[in-house]
Formats: C-alpha cells, structure tokens, sequence
C-alpha cells in the first residue's frame, strides 16, 4: 500500500499471477532464433514466415471449415522480444487445435531458425498427451515454456534452464536458453510419438472431417453458402445457443425476417462433423412461418424412401435457415470473423436484388451440388461401445474388427498394433531408463534427485507397464514364474516413489499368488463339498465332518513324519500340510500368510490349547 493508500503489486509479484487464456482457446508464439541474424533483419523474417504460413494454412486447409476462429499470425513485441503471435478459439471442435499443430510444425521443417511454442487453457497440452512418459521431474508446475516445436521435432527445456530448481520459467528465460544453448535441449522420439500421435492422421483428417448434406433452403440462401461456405459455423452455433433476443424474429408471424421460407431449393451444404452433429440432434419445432410448409410436406408424405428425404431435407434446411436468421440479429457486431462476412455478404445481396441470385441451371453447375454423405457414424450402439470400454472381443451386433467411423477405428487398431509390437519386442525399451537404490532411511538430498533425474530422459518399469496394459486391454496377465522376476518386480515399484513397506507387500501379495498355484496344483484348493476342507488333506489324513482342530491334524502329520525318515520319496502333501501349520503357529495367532490361505481353503484352525496351558 502506498501513501495514498493504494493497493499495489511489484512486478515480481504480479508475475506470479500469469494470464490465463479464455476457454476452448489455443496459443501459439513463434520465434526466430539466429545468432548470425541482425536484429535490422529479423521483421523481414518474421514477416517471410509469416506469409508462409498463411500459404501453407490456404493449400492444406482451404476446405477446412473452422468452429469459430482460424489460423492467423501477426508480428508482436513484448519487451525484449519480438515474435509471430496468434489465438485461436475452436469452440467444440479439438480437431481445430491439431490442426494448427500440424500446420506449425510442417512450418518449422521449411524455417531452420523458427522456434514454435503453443498451449491451451489447459496449459502444455502436448505434454499432458506424453504425461505416462514424461521424465520424473517435469510436473504440471513448472512445466511452462519448456516445451519447443524444432525442426518437426518436439524439445524440452531440461531443468538446467532454471538453474537445477524445480520451478516454472519465463518466456524470456525459455529464449534466452535456447540461444545460449540449443543442443542441450530433450527431445526423446518416444515422448514426441505419444504428444504428436493425433498428427499421424493428417493432412487426410482434413477432408475425412467434412459431411455433405442435401437440405431444402431459400434460393438467396443457398447463393450466400456456396460464396461463403464457412459461415455455416457461426449459423449453426447461433442455432445452437438460441439466444431469446435472436429467436424473437421467428417466435412473430409478423416479423420481417431476411430467409422467408419461399423459393426453396435443394443443394448440398458442407459442414464438419461436429457441425452437422451438433445441428443434427437438437429438438426444433418449426417456427410459425414454416408451419403451414411442413403440414403440407406431411401430408403428401408416403413409405416411400424419397418422401422420408424430402422431409428430413425440409427439416435440416430449416435448422439451417433459422440459424442463419438467428446470425442476422447481431452478425455485423459479434468479435466473430466469420459472423462479420456473412452480414457484409447478405448486405450485398439484398442491395442488388434477385439478379444475382442463381437460377436452376446455374444450381445445377455447382461441384457437388447433389451429393450426400452416409450419416452411419452418427449412430453408436452401447452395447458395441460397452465391449470395447471393458476390451471384450466378438461384438454382439457387427462385423468383426469394425466400430464408430474409420477414424476410431484407425486410432483403435493403431494402439493395440503399437501395444502388441512393444509387448513382442523382447529388446523394446526406453533409453536412459534405469532402476533407483533406495537406502533403509530413504535419505536422499535434493541436490541428488535432481541431477538423477535430469540425467534420467524417461524413467518408468516396463513389466509393471506390460502388466497395466495387458489388464486394461483384457489380454491374459503374465506372472512372474522365478525369484528373480519377483525381485525386478519388487524394485521397479520402488523405482516410482513407492515406500519399502509398499514393496514388502507386493513382494508378499505375488509369492501368495505362487503358493495359491501350487495349492491349485496339489490339489489343496480343491474342497470336499461335504466336509469342506481340502481333498488332498482330506484323503490323507483323514477327519470327521466336524473338523477336530488343529492338535489331531497335527498328530496324525507327526506319526506320518516318524513312519517316512527312512523313506527315499518325499511326501509333497505330508510337507505341505507340515509347512502350513509351523507358519500358522508362528502367527501366535496374528495375521499373516498362512492364515489367508488356509481361509481360502476353507480351514479355520483353533488356538494352541496346549501351550496356553504350559503359560
């Protein structure tokens, strides 16, 4: 507080106070560094990278219909620093976002010297796509600006950037390490694969993301999307929202409205999928001016599969066309770009009159006018949905091999492959990932868990990965058959952070799942339903229904022990029941091993009368 009594922040305050991005909204920066570049020179770059980029946007993304904003840069300086800067908000569409993605980092493969950062509302969204791979040490805190698009590749900022502290770093800081020194920087292909995977389906993700739709739409109309065929965005999400000031227009019979539902036509709209599915499934009843038009088109309607187009044409053009009006009540004053060209465009048109809208012929002359997509990957059955969650096999009700649309089912065939090729690669591994020694205090200074970790690029145990993956795919688990497995084992989870006494008992829990085996084996695990009690015990050494207690079992195991001395064979059973209850004794009637599997098979054994007695 100052003498006037004022509130205030020094700088170093407000900095710990970042700016957020608004939802839904993705941030990109792009840098030029060059040692060898003068300053004088480095807006003409700039500007080059620039013009590429809006040039590689138009010959790969040119059809591409965006949610709400596009891809656009312009030049920015921020104190010391001078860079491309853009913001884009993709609404509901995440396909938006990797497609800037892609576009950056086919960018960075033409500019040697172009350093590209991006993240979202979420923060490093790239990393969060690698978290399961990331080194130990970089954590969503001090995650910021480490991460780089180079070259098409990913990097890393390790923690010698901020001087072996574990903190977040400043974009300026960012900078001035990658100038200082741009070799030291990760880049690990298995992190890039995992951050970068949703790129693989691109640039054909572009086209496959488009849906072609006849509907029934004014004439005047029509003309405006096939000038404009992007401003079907802003439409349908003004149809979408429904804002009550914008439907007032066509909640009035009265009302003057810009799309009368007359000189209808059919042509083919384009959309992206999450467009047309957003459109698709909302409940409209038609406003009051296409009333009469629909009681009309029910009327004649048939069984007849043209009739049921018809209406379903009628019905999508009227969504369409509500939204479009809907659009009109504040197009030309929404921060929209898209919004804006449509209201200059309908404003254009309506000056000019009826001589510049199209005729039949002219309809007839448009690419694509009358094609119309299969709306299949709009429908999921839950029960298919439900035996791919659970990783089941044998769908009830399709083909084998085949579920949503060829997109998922590229993703999905391309993870299990990857799972499969990792699972049978006997040398598969992570370079750089080793085992940690963890000393019976676990005292271990900070100083020495950062340079571990720095030097460790990935670090995680691929049996217990191996393990997680083969459950969560429901392929059958494979257990360790030999001590030294158990050992690994035991270490890996150590390797996590885990503490001794949480090894110990995975240590216990896996040489209790050995044991049950041989049980199972042996035949222990394998009740008599009239007594209850194992067969194999059972058949030995006899025993009423009623279960005398552990002191005649015990005898009967002794008179056994003394009769065989002299034998050569071993008596697996008689060793067995023998192991069983010198290890239930030594419980003193705590709990432990022996106690829960002999309660698995079914035996409740007594106290030690005897000894109690002695005491």
């Amino acid at each position: 507080m100052d003498s006037k009594g004022n509130i205030g922040f020094s700088e170093g305050e407000f900095n710990e106070f970042p700016r957020g991005l608004p939802e839904n909204c993705v941030e990109y920066l792009l840098f030029v560094i060059d040692s060898k570049l003068e300053s004088r020179n480095l807006f003409s770059e700039l500007e080059n990278i620039r013009k590429a980029a809006t040039q590689l946007c138009d010959s790969i993304a040119k059809e591409y219909i965006w949610q709400r904003d596009s891809f656009q840069l312009r030049i920015e300086r921020d104190q010391d620093l001078v860079y491309l800067h853009g913001t884009t908000d993709y609404g509901d569409s995440v396909e938006d976002e990797w497609l800037i993605v892609y576009l950056l980092r086919e960018l960075t493969k033409s500019f040697p010297n172009l350093w590209v950062r991006i993240f979202d509302d979420d923060g490093e969204f790239l990393l969060v796509e690698a978290a399961n791979v990331l080194p130990k040490w970089l954590s969503p805190e001090i995650d910021s600006n480490r991460s780089w698009i180079h070259g098409g590749n990913l990097h890393l900022l390790p923690l010698a950037a901020s001087s072996g502290v574990k903190r977040p770093l400043s974009l300026t800081e960012a900078v001035r390490y990658i100038k200082s020194d741009p070799n030291s920087l990760v880049h690990s292909a298995f992190i890039e694969a995992e951050a970068f995977y949703r790129l693989e389906k691109y640039p054909g993700q572009i086209t496959d993301s488009i849906h072609r739709s006849l509907v029934k739409i004014p004439r005047k109309l029509a003309y405006i999307l096939h000038e404009k065929p992007s401003t079907i965005a802003p439409a349908i999400e003004a149809f979408y929202l429904r804002d009550p000031v914008a439907m007032k227009p066509l909640a009035s019979p009265s009302a003057k409205i810009h799309f009368p539902p007359e000189d209808l036509v059919t042509v083919s709209v384009k959309f992206t999928k999450i467009l047309f599915a957003q459109l698709k499934s909302q409940r409209f009843s038609p406003p009051p001016i296409w009333s009469a038009i629909f009681e009309a088109a029910e009327k004649d309607i048939s069984n007849a599969d043209d009739d049921q187009k018809n209406l379903a044409s009628l019905e999508m053009g009227m969504k369409v066309t509500s939204g479009f009006e809907m659009l009109t009540t504040n197009a030309d004053t929404k921060d929209n770009r898209l919004a804006r060209e449509f209201a200059m465009l309908l404003e254009d048109v309506e000056e000019d009159g009826a001589q510049v809208l199209p005729t039949n012929k002219d309809i007839e002359t448009w690419e694509d006018v009358h094609r119309e997509d299969d709306e299949s990957w709009l429908d999921i059955n839950f029960d298919d949905f439900e035996d791919e969650l659970q990783g089941n096999r044998g769908p009830r009700s399709r083909p084998k091999g085949e579920f949503g649309d060829p997109s998922a089912q590229a993703d999905l065939k391309k993870i299990v492959s990857r799972f499969e090729a990792f699972l049978n690669d006997e040398s598969a591994g992570v370079e750089g990932a080793e085992l940690e020694d963890m000393d019976e205090d676990d005292d271990i200074s900070d100083d020495e868990e950062d340079s571990d970790d720095e030097d460790k690029e990935v670090s995680f145990d691929e049996e217990q990965f191996s393990k997680m993956m083969r459950e969560m795919m429901g392929l059958p688990a494979v257990e360790p058959t030999n001590p030294e497995k158990i050992s690994r084992t035991s270490t890996s989870v150590a390797t996590h952070g885990t503490t001794i006494e949480e090894d110990e008992d995975d240590a216990i829990r896996q040489l209790a799942a050995q044991m049950e085996a041989e049980l199972k084996e042996h035949g222990a695990l394998k009740l008599d339903p009239r007594t209850g009690k194992p067969k194999a015990i059972e058949a030995k050494y006899g025993g009423d229904s009623k279960g005398k207690g552990k002191a005649t079992l015990e005898q009967k195991v002794d008179n056994e022990e003394e009769s065989s001395e002299d034998e050569d064979e071993v008596d697996v059973d008689y060793n067995l029941a023998k192991n069983l209850l010198e290890s239930f004794k030594s419980q003193a009637g705590m709990a432990g091993p022996a106690g829960n599997i002999l309660g698995m098979m079914g035996l409740q054994l007594p106290r030690d009368e005897d000894e109690e007695e002695e005491d």
